[in-house]
């Protein structure tokens, strides 16, 4: 028995009557909030350099897919190696200039053949409604906002450069001035929201995510945080014991490195 043959057969046997009783009561709904968690569980052990917790962490994200594999195998939709026979297929007829006797002379054409067959493959498809009914309802929310306006700006909707960009953020921070105001938290978190997408707008064109970018200025800022936190216990006190213009001071000394 393969490994992949033996985990198949171990979630069959979880969802069985001589099961586990938590495993028999999941359906595909109740599991999505853990397919999502362990996606950021392996970028996180990725971000960490820990190669064994990746190897584990994997193996986690692997079990979802088993999972919801195995749910639907139960409903006679589809099973684990409809979904792999799914992929395979998928792989090859994406990638002809391997499989076939297209010729490719670097990764932009491949991402060009690769963009033409997907649309071939959705021509039978319905059409959407909407170029934003492509987005996934289910995003976090500020790769939402990028990936939404990644969408608009493919028909047009979009400012060719940076500069105008910029002036709707100081368009939106004033909104959210006035708001704030004018005493109304409900209308200045609206105009929050509105700074919000914008500011990812302005990600996207730097060329990257808010998402990501986000993430970025998290990491320093724990970083920055937690060389402040050993600075004030190497002078023998506690965070809680400097005001909050002492840990400024550290603070503004970290950052100038």
């Amino acid at each position: 028995m393969s490994e992949i043959d033996r985990l198949l057969e171990i979630m069959r046997k979880l969802r069985s009557p001589e099961g586990c009783p938590w495993d028999r009561e999941q359906t595909v709904e109740t599991l999505k909030p853990y397919a999502v968690e362990e996606v950021y569980e392996v970028i996180d052990a990725i971000d960490r350099g820990d190669l064994e917790d990746h190897c584990d962490e994997l193996g986690d994200l692997l079990l979802q897919v088993v999972f919801q594999a195995q749910l639907r195998d139960e409903e006679g939709v589809f099973n684990f190696g409809d979904v792999a026979t799914s992929i395979s297929d998928k792989l090859v007829r994406r990638h002809p200039h391997v499989f076939g006797d297209v010729n490719v002379a670097d990764s932009n054409e491949v991402m060009v053949n690769w963009n033409a067959i997907k649309e071939t493959e959705k021509a039978h498809k319905p059409k959407a409604e909407s170029v934003l009914d492509k987005v996934p309802k289910q995003l976090p929310a500020l790769l939402k906002a990028h990936e939404l306006q990644k969408q608009a700006a493919k028909v047009g909707f979009d400012w060719p450069e940076i500069s105008p960009v910029l002036d709707k953020v100081d368009e939106e921070l004033g909104e959210l001035r006035e708001a704030l105001a004018s005493g109304n938290m409900e209308h200045a978190q609206e105009e929050l929201g509105d700074l919000l997408f914008v500011l990812a707008n302005v990600g996207r064109h730097l060329g990257g995510t808010a998402e990501q970018l986000l993430q970025d200025g998290n990491h320093k800022f724990q970083t920055r945080f937690r060389a402040v936190e050993t600075k004030v216990k190497a002078s023998g006190k506690e965070m809680s014991d400097c005001s909050l213009e002492e840990l400024d001071a550290i603070w503004d000394e970290i950052k100038k490195g």
